[in-house]
C-alpha cells in the first residue's frame, strides 16, 4: 500500500458517538437519541446529507435538526454536539511517520457545515485534502473515494482508508481501496504497519 487516508471526526478525534452521548446527558435527553435519529428517522438522514455537501448551512440545520431532537435551543446545536471531542494525537502521529516514510497521505472527510478542522495543520499531515461541503459529494459516494486517491496521486488499489464507519469502509472497499474499521487505536496503528510496511508509531 503506497497511500493512507484517513476520516477525520471519530478517527483523528475521540469517539463521535460518546460526544453526542454526553450531549444528551447534558440536554436531558436519552443517551443514544442523536445516534437513534440519523440511523433510522429518514429527516435526520436527509438533513445530515445536506449539511455535508454544503445545502444547508449550520444555522439552517441546527433550526431544523433541533425540534427532531426535542429541544427548543438551536443556537450553537453543532458546537454543542461535538464539544467532548478530543484530538487522538497517536492517531494524528502516524500520519506524521507515515508520510515520513514516503507514504502519501490524505483525508476525506463528511463535514458539519464550516467543519471543526485543525486546518493549520493540514500542510503537515495530508498530501490531499477532500472535505464534503467543499465538494458537493458526502461518504459512502464512489466519487468521493475516488477523489481522494485522485488528490495524492495514487489509484483507489493502493490507499488504506480508516474510517470509524462501517458503511464508509464498505464505500471505500467499492471502489478497490483497503478499509480498517477503526474501533481501537491501538489495533487500527498494528494493522496500518501491516497494511504499509512501515512504522506508525
Amino acid at each position: 500500500m503506497k497511500g493512507l487516508l484517513v476520516d477525520y471526526g471519530g478517527v483523528l478525534t475521540t469517539n463521535v458517538w460518546e460526544s453526542f452521548s454526553a450531549f444528551c446527558a447534558a440536554e436531558g435527553l436519552e443517551p443514544d437519541k442523536v445516534r437513534g435519529l440519523f440511523r433510522s428517522d429518514p429527516k435526520a438522514l436527509e438533513l445530515l446529507r445536506d449539511l455535508e455537501t454544503g445545502k444547508l448551512t449550520e444555522e439552517q440545520f441546527s433550526e431544523q435538526f433541533a425540534p427532531l431532537l426535542g429541544i427548543k435551543k438551536h443556537d450553537g446545536l453543532i458546537d454543542r454536539l461535538f464539544a467532548g471531542m478530543q484530538p487522538d494525537l497517536p492517531m494524528i502521529d502516524s500520519l506524521r511517520h507515515a508520510r515520513a516514510a514516503g507514504v502519501r497521505t490524505g483525508l476525506i472527510s463528511n463535514s458539519w457545515g464550516r467543519g471543526r478542522y485543525d486546518r493549520d495543520s493540514f500542510g503537515e499531515l495530508f498530501d490531499g485534502v477532500v472535505i464534503s461541503g467543499e465538494v458537493g459529494l458526502h461518504k459512502p459516494q464512489p466519487e468521493i473515494f475516488h477523489l481522494g486517491a485522485e488528490r495524492i496521486g495514487l489509484e483507489p488499489a493502493d490507499c488504506v482508508f480508516v474510517d470509524d464507519l462501517r458503511e464508509n469502509c464498505a464505500g471505500a472497499e467499492a471502489v478497490g481501496m483497503t478499509a480498517i474499521l477503526h474501533r481501537d487505536t491501538n489495533q487500527t496503528l498494528a494493522r496500518l504497519e501491516e497494511l504499509l510496511g512501515v512504522a506508525v508509531r
